[in-house]
């Protein structure tokens, strides 16, 4: 179980919904004792629906404001929209860069992201390519673009990340106690009424089937679970 809180953390994710639903308990659980705790988002979300008479800009526009009531729900010190397109993501140059300025400006000591190596999950789901993207070029920032000082010396001082938490992972190895994040969570997920149109009770019942499942997993009532890379320290 990890029980260490970080100094100042960093969630950087694809899409306006993936901090709340990846890590959200870890996020609000560490924001109310007291981390800094930010969250970058790499896409604007305009292409998520299922409607295609639906106003692209518009649904940016909403996403955004969903983001940003989610943000205040977990108690973040800042939020950050990148504002690539949705379903566009490369781990090009210009991308990485656009991270490395992000660590090297909040110089967290543990940076949240998803895990680019978990692809299929079962016969049902195989991860988001935007998810994968911005998870591989999330670990290409940290290590080692944004430790060493001449990648991309533009973006400012050279920052080491202590550790690195992989979520939405095949092999998580280490928890999180979200027992009293859980419901700030399901609150923050049901903000994204454009994803989640069900709303509060849904996303109450299925947060917290998956907290209880992780849970099991670390052996306490409800937790988030995470691939940990420890960098430095």
């Amino acid at each position: 179980m990890l029980t260490e809180v970080p100094r100042r953390a960093v969630a950087i994710y694809a899409h306006p919904d993936d901090p709340d639903v990846s890590c959200g308990g870890t996020l609000a659980a560490w924001a109310a004792a007291g981390c800094e705790v930010h969250a970058v988002i790499c896409t604007d979300g305009g292409k998520g629906t299922s409607d295609p008479a639906a106003d692209q800009a518009g649904l940016v526009a909403l996403r955004a404001e969903e983001a940003a009531r989610a943000a205040k729900v977990l108690g973040l010190a800042g939020q950050e929209l990148l504002g690539y397109p949705d379903g566009e993501l490369a781990d090009t140059p210009g991308f990485r860069a656009a991270l490395v300025a992000v660590v090297r400006r909040l110089r967290p000591d543990t940076v949240l992201c998803p895990d680019p190596t978990a692809v299929v999950f079962g016969q049902e789901y195989f991860n988001h390519r935007d998810h994968r993207i911005t998870g591989m070029a999330v670990l290409d920032a940290v290590a080692p673009a944004a430790a060493l000082p001449l990648y991309f010396p533009e973006t400012g001082p050279a920052h080491q990340v202590g550790t690195v938490l992989l979520s939405g992972t095949l092999d998580p190895d280490v928890w999180v106690d979200v027992s009293t994040s859980v419901d700030a969570k399901a609150e923050a997920v049901a903000c994204h009424r454009s994803q989640f149109p069900d709303g509060e009770p849904w996303a109450a019942t299925a947060v917290r089937l998956a907290a209880e499942d992780a849970g099991r997993q670390a052996g306490v009532a409800l937790a988030e679970g995470f691939r940990r890379l420890r960098l430095a320290g």
